[in-house]
C-alpha cells in the first residue's frame, strides 16, 4: 500500500539535490550456502521481455510478470532486475512522469494496476530481491517530441532535450535535468521497499557516426573549469552517480545502488590501466562513464559489467575481462557481478561458441577462480524462459544445485 504522508516527507528531502573457447576444467561447485548473486534482467523497453506486447489486460500483464518471477525462483535465482523507467516514463503511478507506453500502447495511459508495487510484493513473497532498473537520460526511441504525452516534462522543457541518432535524450550537462531525473527516480525508492536501484549502460548515448551530440550551450555555461568537453561530460556523469547514491540513502537507507556498464572501460592500447581488449567502444571515452573510478572510489555498492563475449573472442575475451574486472574490484567494498549474454546462445549470426550449450557454464566455472566475482546476472528474462540450446539449464545443473542468498 502506498503511504502518501511518508512519501511526501521523504521526497521533501530531494530539494537538497544538486543541481573462441578456452579449455576450462569441469565446473567447480562452490559451497552454496555462501551468498552469491544469481540475477536476471527483465527488460520492458520495446516490450523486450515483459509485457509481451502493449495493451494486454491488467490481469494478463500481472500473470506474465509473476510467471517470470516463478521461473526465477524455480531456477534458484535470487534477484530480478526489473526495468521500471525505460524511456523517461514510469511503471508506477509517478507524479513526475507519464505511465509507460509499453504497458497500454499509449504513453500516459493508466494500466489499471501498479506494476512496480506488485513486482516488489510478489518478488519478496518468492524470496527474490527486486532491483528497480532506471535509465536516467533516454527519452524516446524517436526524435519527435510531439509524440510524447502532452504533459511530458520533455515537452514542458524543450531546452532540456537533445536530438541525436534519431532519438531524444535529456541533456546530462544541465544541473536542472540532473536534479529532475533524480527526483523522478527517487520517487519510486521512497514509495516502495526496493532492494536496490540499478542503472544500465546508457549515460551519454553510444556514438553515432557522422553525428554530434549538441550540448554546446550547456558546455559554454558550465564547462569553463574543465580541460576539455570530454572531462566535463565525465564529471556530469560522475556527479549523477554520486548524487544518486546519496539520494538513495537519504530516502531509504540501506537500499543498494548498482550499475551494469558496457564491459570495456578502456583498451590497454589507450590506457595502460585498461584491459587487453580491442573494443570499438570504451565507456570512459565514448559514454563518458568512468566505471573504473566508481568501483575504486566505492561510489556504488555493486557493478555488473556486461561481458557479452565468449571465452577466446579476439577483440574482447571474456576470460581476460573477468580477470581485469576482478583486479579492479580487489581491495574495494564494491561487489562485482558479471553480466552474461544468455540472449546470444543459439542465436543466428553469433560466433560458434554461442551454439555450444556449455559456453555459459564455462563462464561461471572460470569466474569461480576469482573471489572478487560474487555472482552473475543473465540477459534476459525472455531467454531464461526460452532457454536456447539448453544453456541456462546447463548453468543451473552445473552451478545452481542449491539455493543461495544474494550478497549484502
Amino acid at each position: 500500500m502506498r503511504r502518501p504522508a511518508r512519501r511526501a516527507f521523504l521526497l521533501a528531502s530531494l530539494s537538497s539535490l544538486v543541481t573462441a573457447p578456452l579449455a576450462v576444467a569441469a565446473p567447480a561447485r562452490r559451497h552454496r550456502s555462501a551468498p552469491e548473486m544469481r540475477g536476471v534482467w527483465i527488460a520492458t523497453v520495446s516490450n523486450r521481455d515483459w509485457p509481451s506486447r502493449p495493451g494486454l489486460t491488467a490481469a494478463a500483464q500481472r500473470g506474465e510478470l509473476t510467471a517470470h518471477l516463478d521461473r526465477a525462483a524455480r531456477d534458484r535465482l535470487n534477484t530480478v532486475i526489473l526495468q521500471v523507467r525505460p524511456t523517461a516514463d514510469a511503471l508506477w503511478p509517478s507524479p513526475y512522469e507519464p505511465w509507460s507506453a509499453y504497458l497500454t500502447g499509449t504513453q500516459g495511459g493508466d494500466p489499471g494496476w501498479d506494476p512496480l508495487g506488485t513486482a516488489v510484493r510478489e518478488a519478496h513473497a518468492r524470496g527474490l530481491e527486486l532491483h528497480a532498473w532506471f535509465n536516467p537520460y533516454r527519452i524516446a526511441h524517436h526524435a519527435d517530441p510531439g509524440r510524447l504525452a502532452a504533459s511530458h516534462p520533455a515537452r514542458e522543457h524543450p531546452d532540456w532535450v537533445v536530438r541525436y541518432g534519431g532519438k531524444l535524450y535529456y541533456n546530462p550537462g544541465l544541473p536542472e535535468v540532473r536534479a529532475f531525473v533524480q527526483q523522478a527516480m527517487l520517487d519510486a525508492v521512497a514509495t516502495y521497499p526496493v532492494d536496490a536501484v540499478h542503472f544500465d549502460d546508457y549515460f551519454y548515448p553510444y556514438p553515432v557516426a557522422g553525428q554530434t551530440f549538441d550540448d554546446d550551450d550547456a558546455y559554454d555555461r558550465y564547462g569553463d573549469e574543465f580541460s576539455s568537453r570530454a572531462a566535463w561530460r565525465r564529471d556530469n556523469v560522475d556527479t549523477l552517480v554520486k548524487e544518486m547514491a546519496a539520494g538513495i540513502q537519504r530516502v531509504r537507507p540501506g537500499t543498494r545502488f548498482g550499475i551494469s556498464p558496457f564491459g570495456v572501460w578502456r583498451n590497454a592500447s589507450t590506457d595502460p590501466r585498461g584491459s587487453d581488449t580491442r573494443a570499438g567502444v570504451q565507456t570512459y571515452d565514448d559514454l563518458y562513464a568512468d566505471t573504473r573510478t566508481w568501483v575504486r572510489e566505492q561510489w556504488i555498492d555493486y557493478i555488473a559489467p556486461q561481458l557479452y563475449w565468449n571465452i577466446g573472442f579476439a577483440d574482447a575475451d571474456y576470460a581476460k575481462l573477468a580477470d581485469w574486472w576482478a583486479s579492479v574490484a580487489q581491495g574495494t567494498g564494491t561487489h562485482l557481478y558479471l553480466g552474461e549474454a544468455l540472449y546470444k546462445t543459439g542465436a543466428a549470426g553469433q560466433p560458434s561458441a554461442w551454439q555450444d550449450p556449455v559456453e555459459l557454464s564455462r563462464h561461471l566455472t572460470l569466474a569461480a577462480r576469482y573471489p572478487q566475482v560474487r555472482g552473475h546476472v543473465f540477459f534476459a528474462a525472455k531467454d531464461v524462459a526460452a532457454d536456447p540450446v539448453g544453456a541456462m539449464s546447463r548453468v543451473i545443473a552445473d552451478h545452481y544445485g542449491r539455493s543461495a542468498k544474494p550478497p549484502r
